[in-house]
């Protein structure tokens, strides 16, 4: 299946191109990836993840 929809990064807009048209900043997917309990890239997005959180922290 595939997402027509897609949202701008600049100003929140939902669009059916690539870039927005009126601001025209890049647009994205604004679903969330599929779930699956046997994702094989868990452990390197809960470590990133974390690695986010304690630069936060230090600031």
């Amino acid at each position: 299946m595939v997402w027509l929809l897609r949202r701008c990064t600049g100003c929140s807009q939902y669009t059916l191109k690539d870039t927005c048209p009126r601001c025209g900043g890049a647009a994205e997917s604004p679903h969330p990836a599929k779930f699956s309990l046997d994702d094989k890239y868990r452990r390197y997005r809960i470590l990133m993840k974390r690695m986010a959180e304690r630069k936060q922290q230090s600031r």
